[in-house]
């Protein structure tokens, strides 16, 4: 597995998100933005107009992660806005298979997410319509929230799956990755990794992003 690490911009300062783009600088694979609505989850952050907008400040490729209601609807406009992965919630598609051919039409990797509560093995048959599955770590909606441990074993059926169908699936994990517990996170199968205030909260977010990595490669190769 290759691991790539996905800064959070949640718990960064929104008032200077061009700078903080160029804080990770080369040293991340993606940067994780977290578009909320205030209604699939109880916190209200940015939409399409500011991802337009940091599509055209870096060129790191933007890994939109939508918990919002109505994602059938939105979806396909941050892969045509630019975004290299649009990621969708379970509990909020009524028409998943739909919007995510929609979001691959538009040109982006798609993502299915899964909520803490949410079993994985129900949506086994989506998996060849999917880029990336998301397993939330926490549940969704604020930055800063301590890893639940729960997810481990989830964490591990979900890379079950996708290598007993053989696709090119990745699995990315959110929600309280830190030096902590990026490593159970790796060892369990993991290797999309999106971190917010292990990275942010750092005075060197971008040593912060090649620390995760190596953390993460170690326990991946000793799996």
């Amino acid at each position: 597995m290759a691991v790539q690490i996905s800064p959070s911009i949640l718990t960064a300062d929104f008032a200077r998100l061009a700078d903080v783009v160029a804080q990770v600088g080369d040293a991340a694979d993606w940067l994780h933005v977290d578009v909320m609505d205030n209604h699939f989850v109880p916190n209200l952050t940015i939409g399409l107009p500011v991802v337009e907008s940091l599509v055209k400040a870096t060129e790191l490729p933007l890994d939109c992660h939508l918990m919002i209601e109505n994602p059938d609807r939105w979806a396909p406009g941050y892969a045509e806005a630019g975004a290299g992965s649009v990621t969708i919630h379970a509990e909020a598609a009524k028409a998943p298979v739909r919007t995510l051919r929609e979001i691959r039409r538009a040109g982006a990797r798609a993502g299915f997410a899964l909520n803490p509560g949410t079993a994985v093995q129900p949506y086994e048959d989506l998996l060849p319509e999917i880029d990336m599955l998301l397993v939330m770590t926490v549940e969704p909606g604020f930055g800063g929230q301590a890893f639940l441990d729960i997810m481990l074993p989830k964490i591990r059926k979900a890379r079950e799956l996708i290598d007993k169908h053989g696709g090119e699936v990745w699995l990315q994990v959110d929600g309280g990755v830190s030096a902590k517990t990026i490593e159970r996170c790796a060892e369990a199968g993991a290797d999309v990794f999106v971190a917010g205030n292990a990275v942010y909260g750092s005075d060197d977010p971008a040593r912060a992003v090649r620390e995760l990595r190596a953390q993460a490669e170690r326990a991946a190769s000793a799996t």
